[in-house]
């Protein structure tokens, strides 16, 4: 009868260290982990918000047939 309350207690001892030195580190280090992707996604967004209310210039690139120098193989 004594010995089934020690394994009783040795038991729930480890449960309980378990719990609090795993379990719930492990929880709230996913919750702060979760936050930061959350901040990241977040500041994508709104960089690809301003993105797309800025009005895109697309440069274009005139090339004169001065300009060109032809490529010459090297042996």
């Amino acid at each position: 009868m004594l010995f089934k309350y020690i394994l009783l207690g040795i038991f729930i001892y480890f449960m309980f260290r378990f719990l609090f030195d795993f379990i719930i580190p492990v929880v709230k280090t996913t919750k702060q982990v979760k936050k930061q992707f959350d901040a990241v996604r977040e500041q994508q967004q709104e960089f690809n918000q301003q993105q797309q209310s800025q009005p895109s210039t697309k440069f274009t690139s005139t090339v004169d047939k001065d300009d060109y120098i032809e490529f010459e193989e090297v042996k």
